[in-house]
């Protein structure tokens, strides 16, 4: 029976509810309230007999399971952990009279054979009186004023918001250092590796739930989260969501304090890798970017190589604006985001008349390549760069794009390939003084620690006034050498070791030294400009994995590599951990 408070229709109450409240009245939740533990000051309510209790289930002794619940009419303590079990709710149908029970980290009301929480206004008011007179004691004791002491009559809710406690990052001590080597298994322990089954996922591989064409985003958070180094960043407590909204204002309820996409992407990897297998919703996150990218903010299908920059962006924007110094561009050292997938290009230009070249260098976060044309067409004639030459747009579009197969690695070849500017193009030589003829060449100077490869498959002409999807098959290797595309290699190639002593562009030792990558991550699109989908393939431990969206499937190298690439993820070799090669070293 529903009935009205304040204007509005109150859900029909629990009829175990009722039944226990005929029977025993008000008083066993009174009782409850000396059992009552707040975590001062104002915090969440919790259900001990003593402050040091650690809650067991009575059935399968375990303390770790989602949900802990004490009967009120015998103070048994059971678990609920569906769909598996809940033998809270076989102790409810086993003793009739015992279905009501209340969450021992909550200290909320549950109803056992109804499987719901319901609200009791006597057990409500008993849990405000413990935060109160908490609150009370510790405004006393901390030697606060008068006016602070009286909070008998203030709502509950208010004293969450007036009492903070600073944050203090985590360090633990000896004993806990003990527990922790002694219960803790290394990620990906070769080790360890007989311990799991042959048919339980890796560690942290979760699904992401679908919120409305949202597939762009969920394919390229899933290689962000198994991205080596940005993984072992976040895991690692390097950036603290309660710290980072503490310091910007965020906790303390600061309207203008703008979200951080980073404190996202930290909740979201504490909840990939909590162990729960249940599909996740990146809903926070999703919201955050779209405070972001304004532009973007729709339940539209979206391009996910355009999702990948604006979220980087995104994270780079908000630490620039907390630190407030400028960096180095392509230094790296600015942010996380930067730190892992910055990388420098360099840009040649050389005069035809003289030889003079104008160098110029421009930081990247990822590499867009051209597919391969034709074997009939020019590949010297197209343009290796968006921002290159044109004139051979409708030439391109006219081809058919689509047949035969592209390589990766031929890609990167047409990418550093020196090509003759057009006659709309003439570059000024500082030395001629004049507009004169000229040759383009790119390279890559410094290497990130992730590569990410962007292939152009949706082209737009403006001359022709149509757009349309390029379908043509790209074949990618699982290991990479980027040697021969750096800036030393192609400077040796073209001037021989000479030049090196008097230019100013030095070897980069570091580069050479790794300059080999092993691929972990395809971002695929199937489809076409209107309606496509995106999925992602991840290598974890040797094996291949299909994330779909929520689910996520095994499958064989094989279909991997006849995936349609779109984005590819390469991380530096030295941070990629085989378990071939982990056997070999123990």
């Amino acid at each position: 029976m529903s009935s009205k408070i304040n204007g509005h229709v109150s859900p029909q109450p629990c009829p175990h509810l009722i039944d226990f409240r005929s029977r025993n009245g008000s008083k066993p939740f009174r009782a409850l309230q000396d059992c009552i533990r707040i975590k001062p000051p104002g915090g969440r309510a919790a259900i001990r007999r003593e402050p040091s209790e650690v809650p067991r289930c009575g059935t399968c002794e375990e303390s770790s399971r989602p949900r802990l619940y004490a009967c009120v009419s015998c103070a048994a303590v059971f678990c609920h952990a569906p769909p598996l079990h809940s033998h809270a709710s076989a102790h409810a149908l086993s003793v009739p009279g015992h279905e009501i029970a209340v969450d021992v980290d909550r200290a909320e009301l549950f109803c056992c054979a109804c499987r719901d929480q319901v609200y009791d206004r006597d057990f409500d008011s008993a849990v405000v009186l413990a935060q109160t007179i908490t609150a009370t004691a510790t405004t006393s004791t901390s030697g606060s004023t008068a006016v602070q002491c009286k909070v008998a009559g203030s709502h509950p809710e208010n004293l969450r918001k007036r009492r903070r406690v600073d944050y203090r990052p985590w360090a633990p001590d000896s004993r806990e250092h003990v527990i922790i080597g002694n219960h803790s298994i290394p990620l990906h322990d070769a080790t360890n590796a007989s311990l799991i089954s042959s048919t339980e996922l890796p560690w942290g591989l979760r699904g992401l739930n679908n919120l409305g064409n949202t597939c762009f985003m969920s394919s390229v958070l899933q290689a962000l989260l198994h991205t080596p180094p940005l993984r072992n960043y976040f895991l690692s407590d390097r950036h603290n969501r309660y710290y980072c909204q503490q310091k910007n204002g965020a906790i303390n309820g600061t309207k203008n304090s703008r979200l951080c996409l980073a404190c996202d992407m930290d909740a979201m990897f504490s909840a990939v890798f909590s162990g729960d297998r249940s599909p996740y919703s990146p809903a926070k996150f999703l919201y955050s970017w779209w405070q972001h990218a304004a532009n973007l903010a729709s339940y539209e299908q979206q391009d996910a190589h355009e999702f990948f920059i604006s979220m980087l962006d995104g994270i780079h924007e908000k630490v620039e604006k907390d630190r407030r110094k400028s960096h180095r561009p392509g230094s790296g050292d600015c942010c996380i985001a930067h730190r892992v997938f910055s990388g420098i290009l360099r840009s040649d230009v050389m005069c035809m008349a003289c030889g003079f070249t104008s160098t110029t260098y421009d930081p990247c976060v990822d590499i867009s390549l051209d597919l391969e044309p034709n074997q009939g067409g020019s590949g010297k004639s197209s343009s290796a760069k968006s921002h290159s030459s044109c004139n051979v747009e409708a030439d391109c579009l006219g081809s058919n794009q689509n047949c035969g197969m592209s390589t990766l690695k031929g890609c990167l070849e047409r990418f550093t390939r020196a090509e003759k500017l057009g006659s709309d193009q003439k570059f000024f030589c500082q030395k001629c003084q004049v507009r004169q003829e000229s040759l383009k060449q790119m390279s890559i100077r410094k290497l990130p620690l992730v590569l990410c490869f962007h292939i152009k498959r949706f082209e737009h002409s403006s001359i022709r006034k149509m757009s349309r999807k390029v379908d043509r098959y790209l074949q990618f290797p699982f290991s990479l050498d980027m040697a021969h595309y750096l800036s030393s290699s192609i400077l040796r190639n073209r001037f021989g070791n000479r030049i090196f002593p008097f230019d100013g562009d030095e070897q980069d030792a570091s580069n050479e030294l790794s300059s080999e990558f092993e691929l972990f991550a395809v971002v695929t699109h199937t489809g076409g400009l209107d309606a496509g989908h995106y999925v992602t393939y991840l290598r974890l431990s040797n094996q291949w994995y299909k994330c779909d969206d929520a689910w996520i499937t095994r499958v064989n190298e094989s279909i991997v590599r006849a995936a349609q690439g779109y984005m590819m993820f390469y991380v530096q070799k030295m941070l990629y951990y085989k378990a071939s090669e982990k056997q070999a070293a123990s």
